[in-house]
C-alpha cells in the first residue's frame, strides 16, 4: 500500500510539473500552426450519426502560453438526443503534426464540467488555452494519438446542455469519433484504433460510450476506455452533494434534465431564490455555478423537491451505469476521498461491471476529485497505450 501511495504522489508531482512547465514556455517557441482544410455540407435532418456537417479551421493551445503543431478543426456533427431524435453537436477533432503517416489510434475524449453556457463549450477554449483539461488532452497528442473532444449537446450549439444526461452525452462521445474518422485530411478511417476516455462528466459520458458502443456504434474499432470519477448514481451523487460544495451542480443537472425531457418541468419546482440560482447557472461556467449554488439545500431553492418525484426519480435512474456490460476493457479509476463524487459510487460501478464479466482493471486513489483527475490521467493514457499496441489486459475485478 505504502508503495502504491508513493507511486501515485509521484505521478501526481510530475503531472503538477509537467502543466506548470507547459505555461512557462513562450508561445514564440512552438512551432507554427498548421493549416487545415474548411469543410461543409448542408444543414438538414438527412444524414446518420457521425457526419460532418460543418469543419473549420481552428487552433489547439493546451494552455495560454503555449502553441503545438497540430491540426485542428471545429466541427459540427449529427447525433442523436436522449430520446433518439437526431441532433447537431459540435466539437472538435486535433491530429498531431507529426509527419506520420499511415494508421494512428484516435481517443474520444469526454470533458469534465466546464458549464452550461455556450461560452465554455471546449471548442471556444481550446484556441486560447483556456479550456480546463487541454493540458491532459495534449498528453494524448503527444503519444501521436488523435483526439475528439465533443462539446455534448446544447453546448455550443442552439439549446440547453443536457447536461449529465447519460444517454445524449455517450451518443455523442461516440459520434464525435465517427465524425474525426469521416473528415477529410485526418488520416483516420473506419479501422482506426479508438480510445474512449474522460473523468467527472466525462467519466459518465465515457462510461455510457462504452456500454452502448455495441448497440449504437459498432462500426468504431474501440479497443478500450478509461474512465474514471465516474457518477454512476446521480440520485445518490445528488444526496452526497445536497448542502455542500458541490450542490450547484444538482441544479445544473436538473437543468440539464429539464432540457432533455421538457415534461419534467423544473420551473414549477423552483422558487425565486432557485429562479435566481438556475438563471446564473444556465448563463456562466463552473466556477461561478459552483460559488452561486454553494452550500445550498434542495429545500432552499425549491417550493417542493423534484427528486421526490416519480418522473425525476426514473429520468435519473435511466441515467445510472452498470446496467450492461461494456464490450471492450475498462480501465476504471477513483478517488478515496472524492469530495464531489462518493467513492462508494465508484466502488459499486466496478461491482457491477464485474458481476457481468466486463474486463476491468480498477485502480483506487488516496486523493480527491480534482488531484484525482491530475494522477489518474497518465495512468490511463498508459492503459489505453497498452490497448492499442494490443498488450494483454490485467483485469483485477
Amino acid at each position: 500500500m505504502q508503495s502504491t501511495v508513493r507511486r501515485i504522489r509521484h505521478t501526481v508531482l510530475a503531472a503538477l510539473a509537467a502543466l506548470a512547465l507547459t505555461t512557462a514556455l513562450t508561445a514564440a517557441a512552438a512551432p507554427a500552426e498548421a493549416s487545415a482544410p474548411t469543410v461543409s455540407a448542408p444543414v438538414a435532418s438527412a444524414g446518420q450519426p457521425g457526419d460532418i456537417v460543418s469543419a473549420q479551421p481552428s487552433r489547439f493551445m493546451p494552455n495560454p502560453l503555449v502553441l503545438t503543431s497540430t491540426r485542428a478543426w471545429k466541427i459540427l456533427y449529427r447525433s442523436t438526443t436522449a430520446t433518439g431524435a437526431p441532433n447537431v453537436v459540435s466539437g472538435t477533432v486535433l491530429v498531431p503534426n507529426d509527419g506520420r503517416t499511415g494508421q494512428r489510434p484516435l481517443v474520444t475524449y469526454a470533458v469534465g464540467t466546464v458549464g452550461l453556457a455556450d461560452s465554455c463549450a471546449p471548442s471556444r477554449g481550446f484556441p486560447t488555452g483556456t479550456t480546463a483539461e487541454g493540458s491532459l488532452i495534449w498528453q494524448a497528442l503527444l503519444r501521436g494519438w488523435a483526439v475528439s473532444v465533443t462539446d455534448y449537446e446544447g453546448l455550443g450549439t442552439p439549446g440547453t446542455h443536457t447536461y449529465t444526461v447519460g444517454r445524449a452525452e455517450g451518443q455523442a462521445v461516440l459520434d464525435a469519433a465517427r465524425a474525426a474518422e469521416r473528415l477529410p485530411g485526418t488520416g483516420l478511417n473506419a479501422d482506426t484504433p479508438v480510445g474512449i476516455m474522460g473523468y467527472s462528466q466525462g467519466g459518465q459520458a465515457s462510461s455510457w460510450a462504452a456500454e452502448i458502443h455495441d448497440s449504437y456504434a459498432p462500426d468504431l474499432n474501440v479497443r478500450g476506455t478509461a474512465t474514471g470519477g465516474v457518477p454512476a448514481d446521480l440520485l445518490k451523487v445528488a444526496d452526497f452533494n445536497n448542502g455542500g460544495v458541490g450542490a450547484g451542480l444538482i441544479l445544473a443537472a436538473a437543468v440539464g434534465h429539464d432540457a432533455a425531457y421538457p415534461a419534467l418541468d423544473l420551473a414549477k419546482y423552483l422558487n425565486d431564490k432557485g429562479r435566481s440560482v438556475v438563471n446564473i447557472v444556465k448563463t456562466q461556467c463552473v466556477a461561478i455555478d459552483a460559488i452561486a449554488g454553494l452550500f445550498q439545500r434542495i429545500d432552499q431553492v425549491t417550493v417542493s423537491n423534484p427528486l421526490y418525484q416519480a418522473d425525476w426519480q426514473s429520468a435519473l435512474r435511466a441515467d445510472a451505469l452498470g446496467t450492461h456490460a461494456p464490450d471492450a476493457p475498462v480501465y476504471l479509476y477513483h478517488g478515496v476521498i472524492d469530495e464531489l463524487i462518493p467513492y462508494t459510487v465508484g466502488q459499486q460501478l466496478r461491482a457491477d461491471w464485474c458481476a457481468k464479466g466486463v474486463d476491468v482493471q480498477w485502480q483506487s486513489m488516496p486523493l480527491g476529485h480534482i488531484t484525482g483527475a491530475i494522477a489518474g490521467s497518465p495512468f490511463a493514457m498508459a492503459w489505453l497505450a497498452d490497448r492499442f499496441a494490443g498488450h494483454p489486459t490485467a483485469g483485477n475485478c
